[in-house]
């Protein structure tokens, strides 16, 4: 690329990544805040565990209207939006003091999340060159995780010295600062500031998406979507603190340390991972099922440890897991492969669907199964922490098989059409 043109993409994803950036601070902002929100709210495990499965649910119902949205409006009008809710979003969270209204809250937030990733993923495709796609997706995704550390520390101290509403419209205010850099500065193509797709009818929208769905490849970008990051998520989003704390025995700094070294492991191994997937795009899903291997191995230890683990094995696991991160990216670019550039999109909603329904099922779980196994009136015990996290194996074990399925029906769809290709081209 051209200097001057590679300063204008960069400037402008940069702008973008920003915004995304902002989104995960404010789904994550609730994960040191578990036990503050319990007592705010009065409320039992399973009704904390009710606010990350309401945000993730809107999430995840949300992606595929926001991938045809994206389509049709292009990334600046949807990633404007979605910055607007967030921020109204957020103070309502901060001034709400009825456990429904924080609810409906959290709710908002998830929607203004959703209208981000894809429509820095559509920047990303506009403006670099296919070469560089991959690479500049994973530091997006990678780089995005900022925001769980802007969320971890600070917010701890923010909520211990400041309070919880002040702490939560402070966190609301970035909005509009970034609201003014996005109006100056970003543009959905280069040579189109707004970017218009053809209004499609409801039966073309339900084709489209059939024709995507249809494609092994995004269902292979799906499930690996699904079986990498929810492990990260829910240490994250909610039950990370909590099981750190009262699971292990850890002290709330130590605990917000670890949520970062989470952080810190998806932001080095994502540039690692998207220069592999650039280098050995015919191994993608074997790196998936290696990492799924690896996060489980790493839980074993921890939940089969007599007792509290050491730190250095909890650090382990904060590592192993937080690749699970970049490596749920590699479901994009599968589904990149996979698709007409008119439909990809739609394509990345139904993929980024997979690991947030995952991670929802989770959280729930996890709260379900603390009540359970925690007498009424008690603190979460270890054994109740034990318990809870290895329904994780559930979901594992149903993503690694599909990964295993779909990956062999890709391959034969890519092997035939090439085989096709070439006949076609014969004189």
């Amino acid at each position: 690329m051209e200097e001057p043109r590679l300063r204008t993409s960069v400037l402008v994803w940069g702008v973008g990544l920003l915004v995304y950036l902002l989104a995960v601070f404010h789904r994550s902002s609730l994960a040191v805040a578990g036990l503050a929100a319990s007592e705010r709210f009065d409320i039992s495990a399973s009704q904390l565990a009710t606010f990350t499965m309401l945000q993730l649910l809107v999430y995840a119902g949300m992606q595929v209207p926001v991938g045809l949205l994206v389509d049709r409006w292009g990334s600046r009008s949807v990633l404007l939006t979605g910055l607007v809710t967030m921020t109204l979003a957020q103070v309502g969270f901060a001034l709400a003091t009825t456990y429904p209204l924080a609810l409906a809250a959290r709710a908002l937030v998830g929607v203004g999340d959703a209208l981000t990733f894809i429509c820095v993923l559509r920047l990303v495709t506009s403006w670099f060159p296919l070469r560089h796609i991959p690479l500049v997706s994973q530091l997006t995704g990678t780089l995005g995780q900022l925001g769980a550390v802007i969320s971890a520390v600070p917010m701890t101290w923010a909520l211990r010295d400041l309070g919880w509403t002040t702490a939560y419209l402070g966190a609301a205010a970035l909005g509009p600062v970034l609201m003014v850099a996005l109006l100056l500065v970003l543009r959905d193509t280069p040579t189109r500031r707004n970017l218009r797709g053809e209004p499609m009818s409801l039966a073309a929208v339900r084709r489209s998406l059939a024709a995507s769905w249809s494609e092994p490849g995004t269902r292979l970008g799906f499930w690996m979507h699904f079986s990498t990051p929810f492990s990260g998520n829910v240490l994250g989003l909610l039950w990370g603190y909590p099981f750190f704390v009262r699971g292990e025995g850890l002290s709330p700094a130590v605990a917000s340390t670890l949520l970062t070294v989470v952080v810190v492991a998806v932001m080095a191994s994502g540039p690692v991972l998207g220069w592999l997937v650039g280098v050995h795009p015919w191994h993608r899903s074997s790196m998936v099922l290696g990492i799924v291997g690896a996060i489980a191995t790493a839980w074993t230890v921890v939940l089969a440890w007599p007792g509290e683990a050491p730190l250095p094995v909890l650090v382990v696991l904060a590592l192993v897991v937080g690749v699970g991160g970049p490596a749920s990216m590699v479901g994009f670019d599968v589904g990149r492969t996979s698709n007409p550039p008119e439909r990809l999109a739609s394509s990345s909603g139904l993929i980024n669907q997979g690991g947030f329904i995952a991670s929802l099922v989770l959280v729930v779980a996890v709260g379900v199964v603390l009540d359970w196994r925690t007498p009424t009136g008690s603190d979460y015990t270890p054994e109740a922490f034990r318990w809870a996290m290895s329904t994780q194996y559930v979901l594992w074990a149903l993503g690694a098989s599909q990964v295993w399925r779909y990956r062999r029906l890709a391959r034969l769809t890519t092997t035939r059409e090439a085989l096709t290709a070439s006949v076609r081209g014969r004189p």
